[in-house]
């Protein structure tokens, strides 16, 4: 059988998250983000789809480089405001029988027992439809907000976040034996205590007794998305993740970062294919070259180049300088850190000969990443047919142009072609967890071989501070604060 497509709608609880400036568009709905009632009408429009489910992206800080500080990002509503992902989830359940969620939550500012509760509810709510995208949190305004004075340096968190995952598997999979509750009405005993248990986790960042205080919930663990590049975070990866983000310019690029993650679960004991990997997508399709031709058009219009400055972190305001000037003049001065302070992300990359109005007309198009497409359906498919066969990808997180009409036209043009070449579901499996619908009926649980399963021997609980690993520990540094 041929590949078949995953694809998750990219959204977050607030107003302007990737693609900035469209939601001025009369047709977009993106101001409706505190109204619930936006949220169910997509969850059912995405299970309408048979979309795997909606991915919900987060951030606890503000983005406050540009300008030196946040008066940019709130004028271009630029993911802030921005609510919760984690309280949508329920209402969104309610309306769906199959939809699968993903949630962003950080690992370094907040105790790992409340949010191990917080997932365990919600995958009972979901019947076993949640995921878990595990971040860092990048930000300084992140870290000021919790009452420290700038960015915990990236290695230190991913250390904290090594043994919040310790936590989390205590508590997930080996706090609760499965047939822990018994509900004996005779006896008058709901759950048989001999068969739950304290963890008495004491490491260098937490200390946490249990035991869990949900029962053991459709999934367990729910499942575990991730995206890095850095070595530290590739390592994390590796062991952790079930999903992970990934990119690269070229097909070359991608397959190369996909194998050496592979290579890299292979060494740590888990099957190098029981790990998925989606990238970022832009899909804009129309019936007719015309159609494809006018909604370009109409989202270049909109599209905010100042926006994407502000989630840069770009400490450069590039619209003041004249657009004949070279980046390399514009830089210069600035040392090698960050990209000599243009910023991050969006901006990587760029050749430092181009000048200032070439980076911005670059910034105003949508086509600078593979992963773009613009076309009829049939053009569509063809294209992300190459991704999944020449690439090595199993799906796309779909990038919202406009809400709703990027996932409307991706269902009603996209998806019948894909089910026409054997791309894409038909329906959905009844019953069927998120882990299920990645890896297998069946397949509800972690695997055996993952890190985390095992916690599910007791004797595993009791070794207080030094986790079993498949590879040597890594260092732990002095906590936090």
């Amino acid at each position: 059988m041929s590949k078949r497509l995953h694809v998750n709608l990219f959204e977050m609880n607030c107003v302007s998250h990737i693609v900035h400036g469209m939601w001025v568009h009369p047709d977009n709905q993106r101001h409706r983000f505190n109204d619930l009632d936006y949220w169910t009408e997509l969850a059912r429009l995405l299970e309408y789809g048979t979309f795997d489910g909606l991915f919900l992206a987060d951030v606890i800080g503000a983005y406050d480089s540009f300008g030196q500080g946040p008066r940019a990002a709130l004028e271009e509503a630029m993911q802030i405001p921005s609510n919760d992902p984690l309280l949508l989830i329920p209402a969104m359940a309610q309306v769906t029988r199959h939809l699968g969620f993903g949630a962003t939550f950080s690992t370094t500012y907040e105790p790992p027992f409340a949010f191990a509760r917080r997932m365990s509810t919600l995958d009972h709510l979901t019947r076993g439809r949640v995921g878990w995208n595990i971040v860092t949190s990048y930000l300084p305004n992140a870290a000021r907000n919790f009452g420290l004075p700038g960015e915990v340096p990236h290695d230190h968190r991913y250390e904290i976040a090594d043994e919040f995952m310790d936590v989390l598997y205590k508590l997930w999979e080996g706090s609760w034996d499965d047939d822990a509750v018994i509900r004996d009405r005779d006896r008058k005993i709901y759950t048989d205590p001999d068969k739950v248990r304290a963890i008495n986790h004491e490491g260098a960042f937490f200390k946490v007794a249990g035991p869990h205080l949900c029962q053991p919930s459709p999934q367990r663990t729910p499942v575990l998305f991730q995206a890095s590049g850095s070595p530290a975070g590739l390592e994390f990866a590796a062991r952790h993740a079930e999903v992970v983000f990934t990119g690269g310019l070229t097909a070359q690029d991608v397959r190369r970062n996909i194998a050496s993650t592979r290579a890299r679960v292979r060494a740590l004991g888990r099957d190098p294919q029981a790990i998925k990997f989606l990238v970022q997508a832009g899909v804009i399709v129309g019936r007719n070259d015309e159609a494809v031709a006018s909604k370009l058009d109409a989202y270049r219009q909109l599209m905010s180049v100042r926006g994407a400055l502000v989630h840069a972190q770009s400490e450069i305001d590039l619209l003041a300088w004249p657009p004949e000037t070279p980046i390399s003049t514009v830089t210069a001065g600035r040392g090698q850190g960050r990209a000599g302070g243009i910023g991050r992300g969006v901006l990587a990359g760029f050749d430092p000969q181009l000048t200032v109005g070439q980076v911005l007309r670059q910034l105003e198009s949508f086509d600078r990443d593979r992963y773009f497409v613009a076309g009829t359906p049939s053009v569509v498919a063809d294209t992300i047919e190459r991704w999944l066969d020449e690439d090595d990808i199993d799906g796309i997180n779909l990038r919202q142009y406009m809400s709703f009409e990027t996932a409307r036209d991706f269902i009603e043009l996209v998806v019948p072609e894909l089910r026409r070449r054997g791309r894409f579901r038909e329906s959905y499996q009844e019953g069927e967890t998120l882990r299920e619908r990645l890896f297998g009926a069946g397949q509800a649980r972690l695997p055996a071989e993952h890190y985390g399963a095992r916690y599910r021997d007791p004797a595993n609980l009791a070794i207080p501070g030094q986790p079993l690993r498949f590879d040597p520990p890594v260092s732990r540094a002095v906590p936090v604060g």
